[in-house]
């Protein structure tokens, strides 16, 4: 499939270019604030990914159909090696790009480890998205009254709502409430990336919290490094922006 994409070229650049894919419920706009800020020294490319913003939907939702979809849009632009930045879901997409593709160059991973979860993060945002849609409403002060009956967080309903147009949700939520294992789960626990990497965790979010995530870290990606943000919770990059950049900035070349 060919994803919808935001593409900052930038000639005078020798640096690989640099992917940035966003988490589940997201799009391409929500890794902006670092995005933006690596436009001036990289060919930069924010990508929709399949059932989310304005790419394609469709019934099927893995990691290697994900991963797939990425490598199908670079040939369309022509581009052959590449550094890649992914958050949450979108990290798992990048993981997988690295452990199977020989094209990724540099790995940054924010918030997310290689590990099959068992918790359920999302019931009562999937209970909230399915009853804005049965509600068939059009105004996001509808839907927002409509959430508030199932999310507590206003961040997290101002999050969701970046992706409610004209009535409808951007994203194919049944597509991602039949594949909720898939993604929470992991695939390829056997490969290993031997290169340099980096991980970048919120030190208030669970998703990077036990031994055995950091164990399944290690394993695969024995090269990386591991940065905790303090304060920061799942979604650090919007919490703490400027740390999160002094870490990228290091480690991206």
């Amino acid at each position: 499939m060919i994803l919808n994409y935001e593409l900052h070229p930038n000639s005078d650049s020798t640096k690989k270019p640099l992917i940035f894919i966003h988490g589940l419920f997201g799009s391409l706009s929500n890794l902006g604030m670092l995005a933006r800020e690596f436009q001036n020294t990289h060919t930069v490319i924010q990508i929709d990914l399949r059932n989310h913003g304005k790419s394609a939907h469709s019934a099927e939702m893995d990691y290697p159909t994900m991963a797939q979809d990425i490598l199908e849009t670079l040939d369309t632009l022509h581009i052959d090696q590449f550094s890649v930045i992914g958050h949450s879901m979108g990290g798992k997409v990048a993981m997988y790009l690295a452990l199977n593709s020989p094209r990724v160059n540099q790995l940054a991973v924010l918030d997310i480890a290689p590990f099959a979860y068992q918790e359920s993060h999302h019931d009562e945002i999937f209970k909230a998205l399915f009853a804005v849609e049965k509600a068939q409403i059009q105004s996001r002060a509808q839907a927002i009254e409509i959430m508030k009956g199932y999310i507590q967080t206003d961040m997290i309903i101002q999050f969701l709502l970046k992706s409610f147009s004209k009535g409808q949700w951007l994203f194919n939520v049944e597509a991602l409430y039949q594949h909720y294992q898939e993604i929470t789960g992991w695939v390829n626990a056997d490969k290993v990336w031997q290169n340099p990497a980096l991980f970048i965790k919120g030190g208030l979010s669970p998703y990077i919290s036990k031994e055995q995530h950091l164990n399944a870290l290690v394993q695969q990606f024995p090269q990386a490094k591991l940065i905790e943000i303090e304060h920061a919770g799942h979604w650090l990059h919007a919490e703490k922006t400027s740390q999160v950049l002094e870490e990228l900035k290091a480690y991206i070349q």
